[in-house]
């Protein structure tokens, strides 16, 4: 028996570089500096008119790349995305990779996460007197991703679809063993330092959420090759950016005007405290994310 889903009029936000602010093709709309109850996001939220549709972008790091992966105030971020009315996060994140067959320059999709953060971001809205869960084995949405791929095909043909993105905490790159390790075991395709608690947020706030990964360098894994630095990220992100922001305009254009999908719903079942013993103030600072449900 299938199962219906909600059905939203589809919005678009982006949460990535701060590339877009010279985005060509792009007119820019308004700035909104959004308070939320979680505190202050990176940034201004950046209204964009694409397609003859309003698009919403976020610099993760701020402008000027302020804050480090743990810093970045993930709550405030997605709080501040969902509203402004988005339904769908587009992260734009630089990786490393992991996977033979890949290489600097290349775009990924990846499908999966493997968590290998240390617990120091708030990775949830709940608490403060209301308990949940939500489902989140397939932390990236498949049909948001479909978009993504199709339209990120329009523009190179070196699009890989599918794999693992290992989340390091950072800010460190990794050590030898490390990335070994995780080649050995964890087998990802990618590794970065943000997805996570971005893509969980995302999922507990109902908005689909997907990756356009900037493979940058080999981390240090391959001896035929430099280990990671600074200076060879920026360099490949410099060399791709109008690639990049071409799919980024390619998806905007693309995704479904309305469309149909079980991230919309998931927070149906995920509230387990029983209602009328949530504070009022919670009830209050959660009702943007779960109002519907109490």
């Amino acid at each position: 028996m299938s199962v219906q889903h909600s059905k939203v009029e589809s919005k678009l936000g982006v949460i990535g570089g701060s590339g877009v602010y010279q985005m060509s093709g792009v007119k820019i709309i308004k700035e909104h500096k959004v308070k939320t109850p979680f505190g202050e996001p990176s940034d201004a939220v950046l209204e964009a008119e694409i397609g003859g549709r309003s698009v919403y972008f976020l610099p993760r790091h701020g402008r000027g790349h302020r804050f480090l992966p743990t810093e970045v105030n993930y709550c405030a971020n997605i709080y501040a995305l969902k509203s402004m009315g988005c339904t769908h996060v587009l992260a734009v994140s630089a990786v490393g990779i992991m996977k033979d067959g890949i290489q600097p320059g290349h775009m990924v999709i990846p499908d999966q996460i493997f968590d290998r953060t240390k617990g120091i971001r708030r990775s949830t809205f709940f608490g403060e007197g209301c308990a949940g869960h939500v489902t989140f084995a397939d932390p990236f949405c498949n049909e948001f991703r479909s978009v993504l791929q199709s339209a990120a095909k329009k523009h190179t043909p070196n699009v890989h679809f599918g794999g693992a993105y290992v989340c390091m905490e950072g800010p460190q790159f990794s050590t030898r063993a490390e990335s070994n390790q995780y080649r050995e075991t964890l087998r990802p395709v990618v590794i970065g330092m943000t997805a996570l608690p971005e893509a969980k947020l995302a999922r507990e706030a109902e908005m689909a959420y997907a990756m356009l990964a900037l493979a940058t360098d080999y981390d240090c894994w391959k001896e035929t090759e430099e280990d990671v630095s600074v200076e060879a990220v920026i360099a490949v992100l410099k060399a791709n950016s109008n690639l990049a922001n071409n799919i980024i305009q390619e998806t905007a254009k693309s995704l479904p005007a309305n469309q149909s999908c079980a991230c919309f719903d998931a927070g149906k079942f995920a509230v387990m405290t029983q209602r009328d013993l949530i504070p009022s103030a919670t009830k209050e600072k959660l009702s943007l994310l779960f109002g519907r449900y109490f």
